[in-house]
């Protein structure tokens, strides 16, 4: 890739390369960035030009970095980090008032916890906002070591090279039933006490299948899949059968009665999952997302508490 005489490797067209890397798309970098698609598009073609090489293939399905757009990529994360991290310096400095957080986080964990963290943090820092993205289970730790979140939220996160975890609380996983159910009662069950009964899965994107599908060898009956959690909420009420998961984004209908999670139990252990907060290592947090942080802590332990050491 040539480098021109000239050429600004911390040109001001960097931050729109790196929105379009990570949308796939002009369109889409423009949506997030709140500007025109010609904007985005016109800092692009001005960046190839400098650079004397095409950036991105022009595909059917969007756009895909070419041989020169991955070496400058790498680029482009370590010039953005550098500066996210000075930035979060200055903050410490003078105080934090302004900043944004990108957060990747599952549904379930938005019903009550990452909603009271928002309330917590607008209350202490009005002026920082916040992006929360919805994914699976496996691609929260990704976005965190990607650059993607500053912050990921997530169940059952392996232990990987470059993330680190901030905070994480432990939760049983239960049959979730309607309180007149005949397991309703109970103080905790078995995955025998189910037997005859339809079962109602999370999906692969969700972490605790894999567990759940561990307890379920060598059973049979009927099974349904769902990958939400308010469908899977919806389907316990209307009686389709018992569903497993933890209490998170089941506070609501635990706490009106509606529904009811019962502890399950494989032998005499409890059945248990991790919830944990990553953020990358090697980087300095900056001030608005360790404020977050902070929030997102203390919310998981009020609600879900306590801490796991």
């Amino acid at each position: 890739m040539a480098s021109p005489a000239g050429f600004r490797i911390h040109a001001p067209a960097l931050p729109y390369f790196d929105a379009v890397r990570r949308a796939g798309s002009i369109r889409e970098a423009a949506r997030r960035l709140n500007i025109a698609s010609s904007a985005v598009n016109r800092q692009v073609l001005k960046l190839e030009e400098e650079l004397g090489a095409k950036l991105f293939e022009r595909l059917p399905g969007g756009l895909r970095l070419t041989a020169a757009g991955e070496v400058l990529a790498g680029h482009v994360a370590t010039v953005l980090r550098d500066a996210e991290r000075a930035r979060g310096e200055l903050d410490g400095l003078r105080g934090l008032r302004t900043g944004h957080v990108e957060l990747a986080t599952l549904e379930g964990l938005c019903h009550r916890i990452v909603p009271e963290a928002l309330a917590a943090l607008a209350e202490r820092h009005p002026r920082v906002t916040v992006s929360t993205a919805i994914q699976g289970s496996a691609a929260i730790p990704d976005a965190v070591l990607a650059g993607d979140a500053h912050l990921g939220l997530a169940f059952e996160v392996r232990r990987r090279p470059g993330l680190r975890q901030l905070a994480a609380v432990t939760l049983e996983l239960g049959a979730v039933v309607p309180p007149d159910h005949p397991l309703g009662g109970r103080p905790t069950i078995g995955l025998g006490d189910c037997a005859g009964s339809p079962l109602i899965l999370p999906r692969g994107n969700f972490a605790n299948r894999g567990q759940i599908d561990e307890l379920l060898v060598g059973s049979g009956g009927v099974r349904h899949e769902a990958g939400s959690v308010e469908l899977m909420k919806g389907m316990v009420l209307r009686g389709l059968g018992i569903a497993f998961m933890t209490r998170v984004g089941l506070e609501t209908e635990l706490e009106a009665g509606r529904l009811v999670h019962v502890p399950l139990r494989q032998g005499r252990e409890a059945v248990r999952s991790t919830l944990g907060l990553y953020a990358r290592t090697g980087t300095a947090m900056p001030a608005a997302a360790g404020a977050f942080a902070s929030h997102l802590a203390d919310a998981m332990a009020r609600l879900h508490g306590p801490r796991s050491p």
